[in-house]
């Protein structure tokens, strides 16, 4: 672990960076937006959305010497806790593939994805697969029955095989290079998947995982009490007992298994853990309502907005957990050997959000796109965890191109 040191020249080429973008931003907008493609051939074997719908994706086609390599990045957005929540969702973009949710939204292919060598001169000409996710299940479900009653369909499990079974089509199998990514429920199904993805490819290929704030935690005490109530919940209502990693459901409860504390250790790929110590949506989702009382939204609105809008007791508990975060992320069972950039932003994930991935923050004078393509390419043991991270940082692209990085918080 240490602390950034930032000289002028740092902070100048954060300033330049900043300015690059906001100009890029507005001439490039629309050539970042790419239409989903319907993967119709998946229907016929129940591959599909919680509506029934089929599953989609966007892709970029890769080009010169990133021709034969490939990133996947699996879409986050949550999951669903019933079969009403499941229902309500189906009526959604995060339940379906139909135009009135899809066609006005587009995917932005930026950060990791970006084809800009400005902005990603790691991966910019890689072939690039972004998949949607629409099954509420962390691409993890396979119930065969359909209820009649509201005809959802719990396939998450068929979509990831599915969409990997396209891209081997398109070339994918015969790879130098591989990388599975996602963000947020996209990032714990990196997790979940990483050894299965690893299996589709030769031993020649080097294929390694990156996971997004996807590493939600189990916590202690009250917290474990709300947030294992809450991963019970998504098991129990797609079936996932014997569908989570046999090599942490044979050692313990499987409705510990979708949290990542019980799982990276046994993981045989490597795999490298983007992650904030104040994960907003970790926070809202358990966290205050386990230790503060059962807070909700409305009194947070102003506050996970910006952090100028915390008052001194919401700061409080953004502090507590960030404390409870670290303690879990280094526990003596997650001594596993993968990468980690854990930087102190007030956000929930960083590396499509192209400030985040070519500018800020840095951590031992790497930005985080730094960090990944080393440890990638090179096989360095990047494992940082900023030191300053007692109190929450704002670390959102900045308006009127001025540095990210204010001030902490008192």
């Amino acid at each position: 672990m240490g602390k950034s040191i930032m000289s002028l020249g740092g902070w100048l080429s954060l300033l330049m960076c900043a300015l690059a973008i906001a100009t890029m931003n507005g001439q490039v907008r629309s050539q970042d937006k790419l239409n989903f493609t319907l993967l119709e051939t998946a229907v016929p074997i129940g591959a599909v959305c919680l509506d029934g719908s089929p599953p989609a994706y966007a892709y970029v086609e890769g080009s010169g010497n990133g021709s034969t390599n490939w990133i996947v990045y699996m879409e986050g957005g949550g999951w669903c806790v019933s079969q009403q929540d499941c229902l309500n969702r189906s009526r959604t973009y995060l339940g379906s593939s139909q135009p009135q949710y899809t066609d006005q939204r587009g995917v932005s292919f930026t950060g990791i994805l970006d084809s800009y060598t400005e902005f990603n001169p790691y991966f910019y000409n890689w072939h690039k697969v972004y998949i949607h996710y629409c099954d509420g299940s962390v691409y993890m479900s396979d119930i065969d029955q359909v209820d009649p009653s509201n005809n959802l369909t719990f396939r998450g499990g068929r979509i990831y095989d599915a969409m990997m079974e396209e891209m081997l089509h398109k070339g994918m199998g015969h790879a130098h290079n591989a990388i599975l990514t996602g963000g947020s429920a996209g990032g714990l199904s990196t997790i979940l998947h990483c050894d299965r993805f690893r299996a589709l490819f030769s031993n020649t290929t080097k294929v390694k995982c990156v996971s997004d704030s996807g590493f939600f935690i189990r916590g202690e005490g009250e917290l474990a009490n709300e947030s294992g109530r809450h991963f019970a919940q998504v098991i129990a209502t797609h079936e996932l007992a014997a569908l989570l990693p046999r090599s942490c459901t044979s050692k313990r409860d499987p409705n510990l298994c979708l949290f990542p504390e019980y799982l990276v250790g046994d993981i045989a790929t490597p795999l490298f853990l983007v992650e904030s110590a104040f994960d907003t949506v970790q926070i809202s989702i358990n966290f205050i309502y386990a230790v503060r009382g059962g807070w909700g939204p409305t009194q947070w609105s102003n506050c996970f907005k910006d952090l100028a809008g915390c008052n001194s007791t919401q700061t409080g508990i953004i502090k507590d957990f960030g404390a409870i975060f670290i303690e879990t992320l280094l526990k003596p069972n997650n001594s596993w050997s993968g990468g980690m950039f854990v930087d102190s932003c007030y956000l929930h994930t960083h590396i499509l959000e192209r400030y985040n991935w070519i500018c800020s923050p840095s951590l031992h004078n790497k930005t985080m796109g730094q960090a990944i393509a080393d440890w990638f390419f090179e096989g360095s043991s990047f494992r940082v965890i900023d030191s300053d991270n007692v109190l929450p940082k704002r670390c959102r692209a900045p308006d009127n191109a001025k540095i990210c990085l204010a001030p902490s918080i008192s």
